[in-house]
């Protein structure tokens, strides 16, 4: 797992250690993380202070060791040369939930429209059936009438 380390000389120790400063959770997210210090051993030199990129096995061995002034450099070109800044992402923060609250208000309109569309449609089915009803009585008398004038 890739984390983001500095270079810190141990006195205790008499050596150089990294303090693991942050995860890579996934490709585009991170994680800070409790400071912890592994040992470094058997490396190149490195300048004390120094970020690094330090690939970590499960077992908490170091895989492989980078500089970090690259992967700073392309955060910096990717998101902060476009004005990310906290006044930005508010903004973009209140644009989303003015969205959401208009989604919400159209998703209430909607349910109230198929909500009027049904009282109107059992209306309709009331009436079509009163109507046959109507139709009916009418056929009826029709055939009173008829049979009452042969009768005659």
């Amino acid at each position: 797992m890739l984390h983001l380390a500095q270079v810190q000389h141990n006195e205790s120790a008499g050596g150089v250690e990294l303090q693991l400063l942050a995860r890579q959770n996934s490709e585009h997210t991170w994680a800070v993380i409790n400071p912890e210090s592994i040992p470094l051993t058997n490396s190149k030199p490195l300048n004390e202070g120094s970020l690094i990129l330090v690939e970590l096995s499960e077992n908490h061995e170091i895989v492989s060791i980078q500089p970090a002034k690259d992967w700073v450099l392309d955060l910096v070109e990717k998101y902060l040369t476009i004005e990310v800044n906290p006044t930005f992402l508010q903004e973009e923060a209140e644009r989303v939930e003015q969205w959401r609250q208009d989604l919400t208000l159209q998703s209430q309109d909607l349910t109230r429209r198929n909500l009027e569309l049904e009282a109107r449609r059992e209306q309709l089915q009331t009436l079509e059936e009163e109507l046959k009803e109507e139709k009916q009585k009418l056929e009826q008398r029709n055939k009173e009438s008829e049979s009452n004038d042969s009768d005659s």
